[in-house]
C-alpha cells in the first residue's frame, strides 16, 4: 500500500483481483446513452475469475477483520481524498456511461466522499445487557466475512460507495460487482483503492449478466446487498436461500408525494419538480405519483408544466442541460412503450407524450393530466420522465390510494400545516417519509424499503449493522 496515488487513467479499464489490475478472454463494452457510440472495452469476468476474487478476500479477511476500525478509518478517509484529487475524470466519466448530466455526475461524485466520511464516523459499540458480582452479558458485533454488492446502473458511484464502505468499516472484504450498463467508475473506484487497502479487502469485477448468477450461488461469498429491480431481487433473494447468504434488498418504488391545498404553489412547484425528474426519473426515490388537492389542482398543473418546460433535454455534456438520455436502450424501449398506453388508455398528456427522434435514448419530460388510479402510468414504476398527477379531495381516500401499491420506498406529503401534514405522513407506508421535501438522504440516515420494496436498510448504524453478525456472550467469572 502507498499513502500517495497517482492520477487515474481512465481511458482503459480492468479488473481489480487481489490488489492487481487484470483483463479477460473476452471483453465488451458499454454503450454511451447520449448517442449509443461504444465506450471503452471491459473485461467480461468468467467463474475462474470469481474463484480467485472470492479466494483473495477470504485470505485478506483473516487480518482486515482484526484491524481496528480506527485503522479502517484512515485508510477509508485516504481513498475519499484519492477521490477527490480524481473527481472531474469520475464526473466525465459517470456522464459518458450513465447519461446524466454533468452537473449531476459531479454532484454524486462530490457526495461518494462525503458518504465515506459520514459512514465512517458512526460508532459501534459492544452492549452490556446483564453485569453482576458473577458473569457479564454481551452483544457485540462481528463482520460476517465475504461481501457481494451488486450494484445498479443509475447511482453507480453513490451506490457502490455506501455498500464498499458498509462492508469494509465493519472488518468485512467485498467484491464489487457493477451494472453490465455502467462498469466504468466502479472499476476506477476499486483501483484506486488498491493504494490504500491491502490485496483482496476490496475488488471488483465486470461482466456481463452471467455474473451476478454467479456471485448468488458462490458458496464463499456469505451476503449479498443488492439496488435493483424487485424482479431481480426476487431472484438474487431465491438464489441465496441455497447457501443461506445474508441478504440486504434495495429495490424498486412507485413513491406518491400528497400535495395539501394550503400550500405555496409557486415556492413548491420548482422542488416538486426537480424531485420528478432528477436523472431523467431514473431512481427509485423520485417522486413518481404527484396527488394535489383539488383546489389547488388546475393552477398547479400549468404552473408545473411551465417549470418543465424550462429544463433543457440533451447531451449530458451540454452546458445547462437538465434531462440526459434514459440510460439503456431497454430501458428506452420500456418507456416507449409506457408512453403508448396514453393513447391506448385515451389519457390527456398536458405535457410530452411522444417519442422525439435522436442518434440517443431521449425521452421528453411527460406529464399526464389526471389518469385514472388503475392506469398503467400510476401502477407501474416508469423510470423514466413520465409522471402523472393526480387529484384528491378527502384525506383519509388520498392515503388509501398512496398506499394501495405492493411497493414502500418513499412518500412524501407538503402541507404549510406541520401538524396535519406529520399526521398524514405517520399514515404512509413507505421506508422513508418526508414532509416539505423528497429524497433528502445523509450517510448517518438509514435507507430501505417496505413490502416489496425490499428487505433491510443501507446507510446509518442500521446499515451498518446488517452488514454484521450479532453474537451474544455469557462471561461467567468463576466455574
Amino acid at each position: 500500500m502507498t499513502t500517495n496515488a497517482k492520477p487515474l487513467d481512465f481511458s482503459t479499464f480492468h479488473n481489480v483481483i487481489n490488489n492487481e489490475l487484470t483483463t479477460t478472454t473476452e471483453t465488451r463494452h458499454g454503450i454511451n446513452p447520449a448517442n449509443t457510440q461504444p465506450n471503452p472495452l471491459v473485461p467480461v469476468s468468467t467463474q475462474e475469475d470469481l474463484d480467485k476474487a472470492v479466494k483473495a478476500a477470504r485470505d485478506a479477511f483473516k487480518g482486515w477483520s482484526k484491524t481496528s476500525f480506527e485503522e479502517r478509518r484512515k485508510a477509508l478517509h485516504a481513498w475519499a481524498d484519492a477521490i477527490e484529487a480524481n473527481a472531474d475524470g469520475f464526473a466525465k466519466t459517470l456522464t459518458m456511461e450513465q447519461g446524466k448530466p454533468l452537473s449531476q455526475s459531479s454532484q454524486e461524485v462530490g457526495l461518494a466522499s462525503v458518504w465515506i466520511r459520514g459512514l465512517a464516523a458512526l460508532e459501534i459499540t459492544e452492549t452490556v445487557l446483564e453485569e453482576t458480582e458473577d458473569r457479564k452479558i454481551i452483544q457485540r458485533r462481528t463482520p460476517i466475512g465475504v461481501v457481494g454488492a451488486i450494484v445498479p446502473w443509475n447511482f453507480p458511484v453513490l451506490l457502490a460507495v455506501g455498500k464498499i464502505v458498509s462492508a469494509v468499516y465493519t472488518g468485512n472484504t467485498i467484491i464489487v460487482k457493477p451494472s453490465p450498463f455502467t462498469p466504468y467508475c466502479d472499476l476506477k473506484l476499486v483501483e484506486l483503492a488498491t493504494n490504500f487497502f491491502p490485496p483482496g479487502v476490496m475488488q471488483c469485477l465486470s461482466g456481463d449478466e452471467s455474473l451476478g448468477p454467479m456471485f448468488t450461488a458462490h458458496p464463499q461469498i456469505d451476503k449479498i446487498s443488492f439496488t435493483g429491480s424487485i424482479l431481480t431481487g426476487k431472484r438474487v433473494m431465491a438464489a441465496c436461500a441455497a447457501t443461506l447468504k445474508r441478504v440486504t434488498l434495495e429495490l424498486g418504488g412507485n413513491d406518491p408525494a400528497i400535495v395539501c391545498d394550503d400550500v405555496d404553489i409557486d415556492a413548491v412547484i420548482p422542488k416538486i419538480g426537480i424531485l420528478s425528474y432528477l436523472c431523467s426519473s431514473q431512481i427509485c426515490m423520485m417522486i413518481k405519483r404527484l396527488y394535489v388537492h383539488e383546489k389547488i389542482y388546475d393552477e398547479f398543473l400549468e404552473k408545473l408544466v411551465t417549470f418543465v418546460k424550462t429544463l433543457k433535454v440533451g447531451d449530458g455534456t451540454e452546458a445547462d442541460t437538465f434531462f440526459g438520455p434514459v440510460q439503456n436502450q431497454m430501458q428506452f424501449e420500456k418507456a416507449k412503450e409506457l408512453l403508448s398506453s396514453i393513447s391506448a388508455d385515451n389519457l390527456k398528456a398536458a405535457l410530452g407524450g411522444s417519442i422525439e427522434n435522436s442518434s440517443g435514448y431521449y425521452i421528453h419530460p411527460t406529464i399526464i393530466d389526471n389518469p385514472p388510479e388503475t392506469s398503467r402510468v400510476v401502477q407501474e414504476e416508469p423510470f423514466a420522465p413520465i409522471l402523472p398527477i393526480l387529484k384528491w379531495s378527502d384525506e383519509e381516500d388520498v392515503l388509501a390510494r398512496a398506499n394501495a401499491l405492493d411497493t414502500g420506498l418513499g412518500a412524501s406529503v407538503w402541507s404549510k400545516d406541520y401538524e396535519r401534514g406529520t399526521r398524514m405522513a405517520n399514515q404512509l407506508e413507505a421506508g422513508v417519509v418526508w414532509l416539505n421535501s423528497h429524497f433528502d438522504v445523509l450517510p448517518n440516515v438509514p435507507f430501505g424499503g417496505h413490502k416489496q420494496s425490499g428487505m433491510g436498510v443501507e446507510w446509518g448504524l442500521a446499515g451498518l449493522l446488517e452488514y454484521c453478525n450479532s453474537q451474544t456472550q455469557w462471561l461467567k467469572k468463576s466455574f
